[in-house]
């Protein structure tokens, strides 16, 4: 130890035993480093679950999200197509919005949100912006009723785009179809023809498209050809629909507010 203190003449003797104690060291504190370890690699191995849960629950609310976004952005869609199409027709429009169909055999009916609290009144032409869909056939405070151009019971007076032809188009009961029964075998109309309204009638103002002319058939053994036409709209997928006035006089778009006033005694 005097040596030691002394002197530095023991370093050599110091590090050698050190070399040979090194072993002894790790070997005592080797649990503590196998546990730390352990606990460590656990505590990561648990927060990496979390975080993997986390971020899956995280992913499906965004999938939720981006489905809402779609169909958001597909309505907006509709809307800005309708709300250009107001611009073209150039006469006071109303956008309703679909709540019910009926669509048995032989009625093509559609219930929308507006009513004659907003002007709407019967025989008033409806379209999207495609086309003519049909008219107002009741109209009651909160809710019209339509029916489609493709009811068997419902006509609209048409004409070829092309020429002028006029003629009728009737329903067929189908969707996709409408029946124009009253031509000639030699009438100058063929498939792919564009019919539009025609004015006549009273109801649908002239100009609007209605259908593309997709089948003509003579028979010989009968007066009338076998002419139908797909309807420019897709009947069974609308959601919001244009109900048109044609004539000038301004309708209340919103509910109107009954205001009470109370006099003073007299």
């Amino acid at each position: 130890m005097v040596m030691d203190h002394k002197t530095d003449k023991l370093g050599i003797l110091r590090d050698i035993l050190s070399v040979v104690v090194y072993p002894v060291q790790r070997l005592v504190s080797l649990p503590v480093d196998i546990y730390d370890f352990v606990s460590e690699n656990f505590v990561s191995y648990t927060q990496l679950q979390a975080e993997n849960q986390q971020l899956k629950q995280q992913q499906l609310i965004n999938q939720t999200r981006l489905l809402k976004l779609a169909a958001l952005e597909k309505e907006n869609i509709r809307l800005r197509a309708l709300l250009e199409n107001s611009f073209k027709i150039g006469e006071q429009v109303l956008i309703a919005e679909l709540l019910s169909v009926k669509l048995v055999p032989y009625e093509h009916l559609i219930v929308v949100n507006k009513g004659n609290r907003f002007g709407v009144k019967a025989k008033q032409p409806v379209l999207d912006a495609q086309g003519i869909i049909g008219q107002v056939v009741r109209s009651l405070a909160a809710t019209s009723e339509i029916m489609l151009i493709t009811d068997p019971d419902h006509a609209i007076p048409v004409q070829v785009n092309r020429n002028g032809l006029r003629t009728i188009a009737i329903g067929s009961g189908q969707l996709n179809r409408l029946n124009l029964p009253f031509l000639p075998n030699n009438a100058d109309i063929r498939p792919g023809d564009l019919l539009v309204t025609s004015g006549l009638g009273g109801v649908f103002p002239q100009g609007y498209p209605v259908a593309v002319v997709d089948e003509f058939s003579v028979r010989p053994d009968k007066p009338f050809a076998r002419i139908h036409a797909t309807p420019m709209s897709k009947l069974d997928k609308i959601r919001e629909v244009l109900i048109v006035w044609s004539d000038s006089t301004p309708v209340p778009l919103t509910e109107e507010k009954k205001t009470e006033t109370s006099g003073a005694g007299e």
